[in-house]
């Protein structure tokens, strides 16, 4: 089976170099982030047209998730148990609203397999209230994913998206960059390995080994030309279904030309 994951950045600006890309690498499962449109706008026809199978929730033209397949989809959950919302203050008030969970979370069960399409916070600023929900929601995540582990040790899961995270500096093009700034703060890599320690695997990484090996270019300033990225796409697998990867890439290839997403596709093969 061949899972990938991509942030397409609005999936109807998209829709053709998607369906092109899943018809070319034959592409069994693919989760999808950012495809800022509610589910009414989602370009569902496109992809059944093809074979697979659609669950999508969106809320407005702002985040945004989906998971599409044509091996399976089933047991579809939208959000995780507990998923933080964000709350916001009115610009006339101090009062903060009832928080809202943003679409940025969706599961089901394609070929035997429990993908989730996350995507997670950006987080801003360090001193963002967005910063806060961020590790907030990375740490709920953690904790029903242990529950899952716990319930069933051989449960093969794949944690899939955008985290909005760089573990390492060499997942960055300068640390120097980015030191103050979210994405490599320490809590935020303490909070992606934290996965890790409950037994999850980055997959995709043993096969797209750095440095300079990337998931993200920013538009401006040519850094995709200039190879100035950043590894925030990530595959992580549980256990059993670790066992099962044979192989990994990142198509760093659909970032070029006219009309590209900021991010690659991430892609694992599976045993």
């Amino acid at each position: 089976m061949r899972l990938a994951t991509w942030n397409v950045n609005s999936v109807r600006a998209r829709t053709d170099r998607i369906v092109d890309w899943l018809a070319r690498t034959e592409t069994d499962v693919l989760a999808i982030q950012e495809t800022k449109c509610r589910d009414d706008q989602f370009p569902t026809d496109r992809f059944t047209d093809l074979g697979y199978e659609v669950a999508h929730v969106g809320l407005s033209q702002w985040n945004g998730v989906a998971i599409i397949s044509r091996v399976g989809l089933d047991d579809v959950q939208i959000g995780f148990e507990g998923q933080p919302g964000f709350a916001k203050a009115a610009a006339d008030s101090l009062d903060i609203a009832t928080p809202v969970v943003e679409a940025r979370a969706i599961g089901a069960t394609c070929g035997g397999v429990r993908v989730w399409s996350l995507y997670v916070p950006n987080g801003r600023e360090l001193s963002d209230p967005h910063y806060e929900y961020k590790l907030d929601w990375l740490a709920t995540l953690r904790d029903d994913a242990v529950k899952w582990l716990a319930d069933d040790p051989n449960a093969q899961v794949a944690l899939v998206g955008d985290w909005n995270v760089a573990p390492t500096d060499e997942d960055v093009w300068d640390p120097a960059l980015f030191e103050g700034k979210t994405h490599t703060s320490q809590p935020e890599r303490d909070a992606f390995h934290a996965f890790v320690d409950a037994g999850f695997s980055d997959v995709v990484r043993p096969f797209t080994p750095g440095p300079g090996v990337y998931t993200y270019w920013d538009y401006t300033q040519l850094r995709f030309p200039k190879r100035q990225g950043m590894r925030i796409d990530f595959q992580l697998a549980s256990p059993a279904l670790a066992a099962r990867v044979t192989g990994a890439s990142i198509d760093r290839e659909e970032r070029k030309g006219k009309g590209a997403s900021d991010h690659a596709p991430v892609v694992v093969e599976l045993a």
